[in-house]
């Protein structure tokens, strides 16, 4: 496991605005989600979701998305800083989407996050830059959906989390579990 993964910026926002506010320190509340952000909550916080059945558990507490998918994104004529798309936590040195499901990101000196699975891009990203949903969301050879706009997990730790801070990578145990939408 690469030993260099890191935080790359921390944000938050206190309404459901599409884009997040970069800060110096979020702080992770186990089994809630990031203090002071919309998507805080036991239960869906996420509108569409809530709409649908707001009793159902928020497994959406942390929004990841690692750095590299930004550089990516460059050369293909989409410029998008960190928070732009929503995420709480940008990371560096981790590919994010390989890991299984329940993997548990211990980030900065005490919080620790579980990852649940892929977010689900939405017509929100097309709204922001129209034609950046085809780029997120597009197939492999064989004709597999590949979701590439990041990861969502439940705060399992909680702690203060500030840009430049370790990232260490633990894998369940058993067979690998693909990530799947949530």
């Amino acid at each position: 496991m690469n030993t260099n993964a890191q935080v790359s910026a921390v944000h938050l926002d206190t309404s459901h605005r599409f884009s997040k506010e970069s800060v110096e320190e979020i702080e992770l509340e186990a089994g809630l989600g990031v203090a002071g952000d919309a998507h805080r909550g036991v239960t869906v916080q996420h509108l569409s979701r809530v709409r649908a059945d707001p009793t159902a558990p928020n497994l959406r507490q942390v929004h990841l998305i690692q750095q590299e998918l930004f550089e990516w994104l460059e050369p293909r004529g989409f410029s998008v800083a960190p928070g732009e798309l929503g995420e709480n936590i940008t990371t560096r040195g981790v590919d994010l989407l390989k890991l299984p499901r329940g993997t548990l990101l211990h980030l900065g000196e005490h919080a620790v996050v579980e990852l649940t699975g892929l977010r689900n891009p939405c017509s929100q990203i097309e709204d922001f830059r129209p034609g950046l949903l085809k780029e997120l969301v597009g197939h492999d050879d064989g004709g597999t959906v590949v979701r590439r706009a990041g990861v969502m997990g439940v705060v399992r730790t909680g702690g203060a989390i500030r840009p430049d801070e370790p990232i260490v990578v633990v894998l369940p145990e058993g067979p690998h579990e693909a990530l799947e939408r949530v």
